[in-house]
């Protein structure tokens, strides 16, 4: 028969934490935090019961809010001992649900661990705590002429924590990477309280990637307590290329053809009419408001690279039907052309009571035939859908408009979601780009991994937390999940794309 702990690390079943009993979890961790480190009454918890997948909402048991590694450890060691759960928390930007507490588990709240430790202009690096805003790195290292280059598009708020937790992006990741792509080295702390350290400041560190494992992990493995980053010398110049098409088609296969040319802009972003028009009403970015599809494609270099970058892209551009092509004038118009697209999120906010933003990844030349299937769920679902991407490595963010007062709209976001999710894994990608999957999109991970992946996936999450108490329930789904599913699928008579190749 199989024992608790080995279903778990295969994958089969979720722990019940039924048993967990408040009164006492409260006794425990007093104990550790020094007064006002703990919350437990209702109106103290409400702040905390979701994180920017406002849709899904749970109370947690309590709210644990240190400010020390020790009491990170403490706290950590006391639900182990405990078996309680823990759900660790940053910013509580995230756009998955992978924040959201655990109604019998501990929310271990990282907000108060905002100090950057050092800041090494020589080496380029910047040691942080996980509470540091994403822009606070970039504003204290400007003094230096360095900055921190991802940048996700809630990096005012965002904390860098988080950003390690899912592997955030931004508009400039084409170029410069991904998260993963700016660390050295974590140091985090376990769930039986052991702290580690992972990566190193030199070039390689000895043994497996353990720090491209951790980067992504979505709480699961390890609480993060430090962080050290890269930093990169900031461009001398920058100017950023505006083209406008008439077809949303044409203006995908522009992107392909731009990096099938050799070129790796800095930035490569796209969107279509109905995202201009509401951003251009909120922001006044000066985008053609006749423009099917929109593209902002930035260089960053000398001057001397730029213009000769620029040049080339205008050429493609121009070779792929761009009705419009508009080089920023100076700085001013720059910053205009990306503060229109960083705007797209709150801009959906203002004319939709609610919307659903979606994360998958799709190959760039299947761009045009995302967008043309996302028309045609529009009107079978019977909602707007305004699309912005990162065309530049086809990480697409539709952000789905809805009114949760109105009956059944939600049911019908959450599966316009889900197809687009599962078209996106039948055109060659995959369900997320960097926005992680947390509860969102715990049901499409079945559509995309086999079930001997699903338990590949449970072996690794055993191997840092044995008694599956990390931010349980999240990310992974257990195979009884995805059977269940499965079923719901062959019920309804959908098969997903049975006729889209995959690559």
């Amino acid at each position: 028969m199989m024992l608790e702990n080995e279903a778990l690390a295969f994958g089969e079943t979720e722990r019940d934490f039924s048993a967990v009993d408040k009164a006492r979890v409260v006794a425990a961790l007093t104990r550790v935090l020094p007064a006002g480190a703990l919350m437990y009454d209702t109106e103290d918890l409400r702040p905390y019961e979701c994180d920017g997948l406002a849709a899904y909402r749970a109370l947690p048991l309590v709210v644990a809010l240190p400010t020390t590694e020790e009491q990170v450890v403490a706290v950590l060691r006391t639900c182990f001992e405990l078996g309680v759960p823990v759900v660790a928390r940053g910013a509580g930007t995230g756009l998955s649900g992978g924040a959201l507490p655990h109604t019998r588990g501990v929310l271990l709240s990282l907000a108060r661990f905002t100090r950057i430790l050092q800041l090494d202009p020589l080496a380029r690096t910047a040691v942080v705590q996980p509470g540091v805003r994403n822009l606070a790195i970039s504003e204290a290292a400007a003094a230096h002429g360095l900055y921190y280059a991802p940048d996700p598009s809630s990096q005012i708020a965002c904390s860098i924590g988080g950003n390690v937790a899912e592997n955030a992006g931004g508009v400039h990741c084409l170029k410069y990477g991904l998260t993963v792509h700016n660390l050295l080295r974590v140091r985090g702390v376990t769930i039986e309280g052991e702290i580690v350290e992972i990566g190193s400041a030199a070039l390689d560190a000895p043994g497996y990637d353990l720090l491209a494992l951790v980067t992504g992990s979505e709480g699961m493995l390890v609480v993060l307590t430090e962080v050290t980053v890269k930093l990169v010398p900031k461009p001398l110049f920058a100017q950023c290329v505006l083209a406008a098409f008439d077809d949303v088609v044409r203006a995908g296969e522009a992107v392909a053809k731009i990096i099938a040319a050799g070129i790796i802009p800095a930035g490569l972003e796209m969107m279509d009419q109905p995202a201009t028009a509401a951003v251009e009403e909120f922001v006044h970015a000066g985008y053609p408001l006749d423009a099917k599809a929109i593209l902002l494609c930035e260089s960053d270099g000398t001057p001397e690279e730029v213009a000769e970058e620029i040049g080339r892209v205008r050429a493609v551009l121009e070779d792929s039907g761009a009705t419009e092509i508009r080089v920023s004038a100076d700085e001013a118009e720059r910053l205009r052309f990306w503060a229109g697209r960083k705007a797209a999120f709150p801009a959906a906010g203002r004319i939709s009571p609610d919307y659903y933003c979606m994360d998958g990844t799709i190959p760039r030349k299947r761009v045009g035939e995302m967008l043309t299937a996302i028309q045609e769920m529009e009107h079978r679902y019977g909602l707007r859908c305004l699309n912005v991407f990162h065309a530049g490595d086809g990480n697409l963010h539709p952000l789905i408009l809805f009114d949760a007062n109105q009956p059944d709209e939600m049911e019908r976001a959450e599966a316009f979601g889900a197809e687009i999710l599962e078209l996106s894994v039948a055109l060659g990608g995959t369900i997320t780009g960097e926005h992680g999957v947390g509860l969102e999109k715990i049901n499409q991970m079945c559509a995309q991994f086999t079930p001997a992946e699903v338990r590949q996936f449970f072996r690794v999450k055993a191997a840092f937390d044995p008694p599956g108490l990390l931010n349980p329930g999240k990310a992974i789904p257990t195979l009884n999940r995805c059977a269940e599913y499965g079923r719901m699928k062959v019920s309804k008579g959908h098969v997903p794309y049975p006729d889209i190749p995959r690559f």
